[in-house]
């Protein structure tokens, strides 16, 4: 495989376990084919995100995720993408759902992952898929995701 995978650790806030983010990426990526390409995943703190999101998405507030696909080529089997996931969101949020921090910045690495494979969740058929998706996926990486009202969750 000529994929490059890049985690970068750019906050301060959350001791990350890159070592998971990569495996489950990997997984992600081997089980849509990906074969070539380059993923950075960023983590960030939320000033950072905040910068972000009103650079690109003209919202004026931080969020818990933000992908940015550059090419996907699914016949070819090719992505170049990027996944810029909130470390202070996480702890905050992570409180709210009764879960590890690190847990919760796992999930919106694997949600914006599966963005740039191409997953969508702008309806609630499609972010039930989604939601599936992501239970796989933590799971693989020993992450049991606890149960939760989706509706308080922002994506």
């Amino acid at each position: 495989m000529t994929f490059l995978i890049e985690v970068l650790n750019e906050q301060d806030i959350l001791e990350a376990d890159t070592v998971r983010i990569r495996a489950v990426c990997e997984k992600i990526l081997e089980d849509f084919h990906i074969r070539s390409g380059h993923l950075n995943v960023v983590l960030v703190d939320s000033d950072t995100i905040h910068r972000y999101n009103a650079d690109f998405l003209q919202h004026d507030y931080p969020t818990d995720v933000i992908s940015f696909p550059m090419e996907y080529r699914q016949s070819d089997g090719h992505l170049e993408g990027e996944v810029l996931a909130c470390s202070e969101v996480a702890q905050d949020r992570a409180k709210e759902f009764g879960w590890k921090p690190h847990e919760e910045l796992l999930l919106y690495v694997v949600h914006g992952l599966l963005h740039l494979v191409g997953f969508d969740d702008k309806t609630e058929e499609l972010q039930e898929t989604m939601r599936q998706k992501e239970r796989e996926y933590l799971s693989f990486a020993g992450v049991e995701m606890p149960h939760w009202n989706w509706d308080d969750w922002e994506t």
